[in-house]
């Protein structure tokens, strides 16, 4: 019997999600993601006006509740949780 733990391949933490600071994004790109945000999570649920969530949002992103997340094998980011990436 061998030990293969040493011998499995590990994840590229290059390809790992990470946050970015949000005073490195230009404000068209915040309100872009608060948009996206706000459409994808209330967008589908028949909600006539999924962007009046905008302010909402964007105060959860001040306070670190909401975090922008950079997906670099995708190159995309988003607003998340802090403590997970979506």
């Amino acid at each position: 019997m061998t030990d293969q733990t040493g011998h499995e391949p590990q994840p590229d933490p290059r390809e790992e999600k990470f946050v970015v600071d949000t005073e490195l994004l230009s404000d068209d790109q915040l309100d872009g993601l608060v948009d996206e945000y706000c459409t994808r999570y209330h967008g589908l649920n028949d909600t006539e006006n999924p962007l009046a969530e905008r302010e909402r949002v964007k105060t959860a992103v001040r306070r670190g509740e909401l975090v922008v997340w950079f997906d670099p094998v995708e190159n995309t980011a988003s607003l998340g949780g802090p403590g997970k990436s979506v």
